[in-house]
């Protein structure tokens, strides 16, 4: 032990260690029913007793940890390391600090340490390959995700994070692969259940994602990210009167959400129902800016053949963002529609000039100067 007892303050008849031992297990029974300020006052006990004592300095870590006081945290940990050396639990507790407040390359430093001195952890690993996957070190995440499978194949830590890796750098036949088998392992796990339904939104695979969404909201009705994704669904398949409900579900949960009063608008507009159309994209503007309301505005002002006025909208989002060529070619499409041929070419010089052309772009170019 660190320091001296103060063996006035127990009876001749008790052992100090044993005392602290018991007095340590009792404050490590109230950290895991979360009644911290209970434990905090045994673990302070037991320092005013032993200075050093690496249980008390470890639970006055985890307390701090738990209930957001990290510098707190740093300094119970790292005084525990200082007067025993390797503490597996201090060298955890530090690390996982460190992970949970974003100084990743910290924990990471700290669990290779740990590695060395204790072999092979499987909780170790996981944090290992999730750290390096926030830190977009692809190969070294997956590295250690495997090492994880070579312990335990159906690991439900690692099965999730290898997915999220595969997911985050768009490999999702990957990222499938092992959520699957997480579904196969918790079928009613609703992280994966959106996991999987987003996967499949992402490989235009619309018809299978909402199978997923669906199940997901099976399990939690009103679960914001099962609802969009299952909108988001039905809107790639051109379902615009499902989507509709959809998003006014959303919009329920999330009432000043820019991004669902703009689909909801399109919703709308692609059901012809442009003035409740309009409001929406009006409403989204009065939240933020949005690009998409505003082309929404636009398109709206072309199907009620409003040209001028389309035209103005077009301009000014162009003026606003010179670098997004999108708005010139919806001007130049805009001008086609309205029948000025000559300053559709225009615009669309100004958009060639900028040296990305689409053969989208040079069918619409080639077709204006067809029409002059």
């Amino acid at each position: 032990m660190g320091s001296e007892f103060n063996e006035e303050l127990f009876g001749n008849d008790i052992d100090p260690v044993d005392e602290l031992s018991k007095i340590s297990k009792e404050a490590y029974d109230l950290v895991k029913h979360s009644k911290f300020e209970e434990a905090k006052e045994l673990f302070n006990k037991i320092v005013s007793l032993d200075q050093f004592n690496h249980y008390a300095l470890v639970g006055l870590g985890d307390i701090a940890r738990k209930t957001g006081n990290y510098n707190n945290a740093i300094t119970f940990y790292k005084s525990c390391l200082d007067h025993h050396h390797e503490n597996k639990y201090a060298l955890i507790g530090l690390a996982d600090v460190y992970r949970e407040t974003g100084n990743f390359r910290e924990s990471i430093s700290l669990w290779e340490h740990f590695i060395v001195h204790y072999g092979v952890d499987i909780t170790v690993l996981t944090r290992l390959a999730d750290s390096y996957r926030k830190l977009g070190d692809y190969e070294n995440s997956k590295k250690f995700y495997l090492k994880v499978f070579e312990i335990d194949p159906n690991n439900s830590y690692a099965l999730t994070g290898i997915g999220y890796l595969f997911f985050e750098n768009k490999k999702y036949d990957w990222a499938l692969e092992y959520w699957m088998k997480m579904f196969e392992l918790e079928p009613d796990n609703i992280r994966i259940l959106t996991a999987i339904g987003n996967c499949h939104r992402k490989r235009k695979s619309f018809d299978e994602g909402i199978v997923f969404f669906e199940n997901a909201l099976k399990v939690q009705g009103k679960n914001f990210y099962a609802l969009y994704g299952l909108a988001d669904c039905y809107r790639g398949l051109a379902m615009h009167e499902e989507s509709l409900h959809a998003w006014k579900e959303l919009l329920d949960l999330s009432p000043n959400n820019k991004v669902i009063m703009t689909r909801l608008a399109d919703a709308y507009r692609n059901l012809s129902y442009l003035d409740d159309a309009e409001k929406y994209y009006k409403e989204a503007l009065d939240v933020d800016y949005d690009y998409y309301a505003i082309l929404g505005l636009a398109f709206i002002n072309i199907e009620r053949k409003d040209y001028s006025k389309a035209i103005n909208i077009l301009k000014d989002a162009y003026n606003r963002d010179p670098g997004n060529n999108r708005s010139l070619y919806e001007l130049a499409l805009c001008y086609k529609e309205s029948g000025d041929y000559a300053e559709g070419i225009k615009v669309l010089d100004k958009y060639i000039s900028t040296g990305h052309v689409t053969p989208i772009v040079s069918e619409l170019y080639n077709e204006l100067k067809r029409r002059i």
